[in-house]
């Protein structure tokens, strides 16, 4: 599948992560919708961005995707827009730190709604989308540390595994037209108040000795759309080998 002229929709797409994928795929022309639950000025700035680098059509529609409705709404609109989707992009993610000592269930919520149940509530409805012109891609954005937990993070972590348990069951489901795959990442990007000697321990145990780029998992999920139409239920890490540390 070539990325020009597709519709594409980058879920959390006004910053980080999600914005670095988003304008990757406006420099290949591709048509973009992001989505944001609060970041409004954020996503009004993304969108001139995307604009600037070429997007044939950039959109930004702010939804709830923990909430069914919502995302129903969200995919009304790229539908009456664009008529079809092609990719969909699930990087919308919280990413907080929850002692154990004091985890509660609403954060245990927070983080299983953000990270898990949107992933899948996005994919439920884009795929029923995808199918009425012939299927689509479906690219997920999980963690390391699905498969390698650390402390301080449980929920987080939990909400990746499911992301990759999610992956491979979306992958068996939507075949053959659908292909769901999903990427990994190693340390990217330092949380706000991540201090320099934190930062520091970190890139100490990741084999490559520093932290990655954006870029780096634009550079995967573009591999994704355009590199190969057969791949399906795989997980690629992109962690700087942190994963076999």
């Amino acid at each position: 599948m070539e990325v020009h002229n597709r519709v594409v929709l980058v879920t959390g797409g006004a910053r980080r992560l999600g914005r670095a994928i988003a304008l990757h795929l406006a420099r290949h022309q591709a048509r973009v919708v992001i989505s944001y639950r609060t970041a409004a000025v954020e996503a009004r700035q993304t969108i001139r961005s995307l604009e600037q680098a070429g997007a044939l059509d950039a959109m930004a529609l702010r939804a709830d995707l923990s909430r069914a409705a919502d995302v129903t709404r969200l995919m009304g609109r790229i539908a009456q827009r664009f008529g079809r989707l092609d990719v969909l992009v699930n990087s919308a993610a919280n990413f907080e730190r929850t002692p154990f000592a004091t985890l509660t269930e609403r954060q245990w919520d927070h983080a299983l709604d953000t990270n898990l149940k949107g992933p899948f509530l996005c994919a439920l409805s884009a795929s029923r989308l995808m199918r009425r012109h012939g299927g689509g891609k479906i690219i997920n954005i999980a963690d390391w540390a699905g498969v390698r937990p650390y402390r301080h993070y449980l929920p987080y972590c939990v909400s990746k595994a499911g992301i990759m348990g999610l992956t491979k069951a979306l992958a068996k489901e939507l075949a053959p037209t659908i292909q769901v795959n999903a990427i990994a990442p190693g340390p990217m990007l330092p949380p706000e108040g991540m201090g320099r000697a934190e930062r520091t321990r970190i890139v100490q145990r990741v084999p490559l000795k520093r932290w990655g780029r954006p870029q780096d998992i634009a550079n995967t999920v573009l591999f994704l759309i355009e590199g190969t139409d057969f791949m399906t239920g795989s997980t690629v890490f992109v962690d700087g080998g942190q994963l076999i540390a």
